[in-house]
Parts: C-alpha cells; structure tokens; sequence
C-alpha cells in the first residue's frame, strides 16, 4: 500500500468555500493555471489527505479534503497542460488555523503557504500537516 502523502489547496470563499464544497460532496479542482501547482496535482494520489484553505478573505485553513480520483484533463479548458483532480470533503477543522498561527509557528516556517504565497497546490510534510491540525482542534 502506497504512504498517504499530504497537501494543501488554497480557494476563495467567494468563488469555492468549504460550505459550498461540503454541499456538493465532491469537486474536480479546476482552474490551476501554475506550472508547479499543476505538476503538484499530477502527484497526488487517492487517499491522500488535503488541507483547504481559504484565501483572500479569511486566511484559514478550515478543513480537509480526501483526493478520491487522481489527475485527468481539465475539463474546463481543452488545454492539454492543465489538469484537475476530484476532492471530496473530509472533515472540518473544530477552529480555522490562520494564516497568522501558522506563520508564528516555528516549525511551519519553511511550508509554501509561508515562503511562496501564490502557489495554489502545495505538498505538506506529514508532521507540519499533523500540526496543522493539532493547532485547528
């Protein structure tokens, strides 16, 4: 059995919120028009665990995502480059982790939310995913 790998995926409320995602069950997560973020879908796998994160307007990280279909075309552009992945809720975090928390944490200053602001798909070590969610309980 492969080992679960950890991620983050960053939406706007006002175009996708967790609410809304937990309301549809399941989402195939368009949009990613970043080489890195892109390259970063392509590795996820199903089981993998993803935290979401709302940006712009909220700044927290409010619960996590299950990958429940790997990479395929995106279905919103005929591109060939971009691909989506499907999401599935998971579980939602007892209290949001900001922004603030995470860049205050010592052992969290080095994820992409912190050193690369505008990537939109990011891989997470396990322990700073762990911490994630011990900061959020």
């Amino acid at each position: 059995m492969q080992k679960t790998q950890y991620w983050l995926v960053k939406s706007e409320p006002i175009k996708y919120s967790w609410e809304k995602f937990n309301k549809d069950g399941r989402t195939f997560w368009d949009g990613v028009r970043n080489y890195q973020a892109r390259n970063n879908l392509r590795e996820m796998k199903e089981g993998d665990l993803v935290l979401f994160y709302h940006s712009n307007d909220g700044k927290n990280v409010v619960g996590i995502a299950k990958v429940v279909k790997e990479f395929y075309q995106d279905p919103t552009t005929s591109d060939p480059n971009w691909v989506v992945v499907d999401l599935a809720p998971f579980q939602s975090l007892a209290r949001p982790v900001s922004l603030e928390q995470i860049k205050a944490e010592e052992s969290l200053k080095d994820i992409s939310l912190v050193r690369q602001g505008r990537l939109s798909v990011m891989p997470l070590k396990a322990t700073e995913f762990d911490k994630i969610l011990e900061m959020g309980s």
